[in-house]
């Protein structure tokens, strides 16, 4: 079999699970009719005013410092399985990248992005 026939008869396996896990999701999933559930929420509350409000700054400022860190220190556990390899060089700049992300964590926090009012 050669390497094109391979990659479609893979390919159209693929496609047709896809479409096999979806009827079947379609066929057997429960089906309800009701009015209330074109409503925005469901909670049982009818909405008031409109939907469309602001929300401050601050929420998603804190979001992303989460996740910036949260990324960055991930980083720190591939180095930790090497570090007898790398030697001193490799513990210098683990020392300098941590550093920088302190002086990160200081900055927000003297900015005062790290308050939850």
């Amino acid at each position: 079999m050669s390497s094109l026939s391979l990659f479609l008869v893979v390919v159209l396996t693929g496609v047709a699970l896809v479409i096999a896990g979806l009827g079947i999701a379609i066929l057997l999933a429960p089906k309800s009719f009701n009015l209330q559930k074109g409503e925005p929420y469901e909670c049982g509350i009818p909405t008031h005013g409109t939907s469309w409000m602001q929300f401050k700054a601050g929420y998603y400022l804190y979001a992303i410092l989460y996740l910036m860190f949260d990324v960055e220190t991930i980083f720190l556990f591939p180095w930790s399985t090497i570090v007898r390899d790398l030697g001193y060089t490799g513990l210098y700049s683990i020392m300098f990248f941590v550093v920088i992300l302190g002086l990160g964590l200081a900055y927000a926090w003297k900015k005062g992005v790290l308050k939850w009012n």
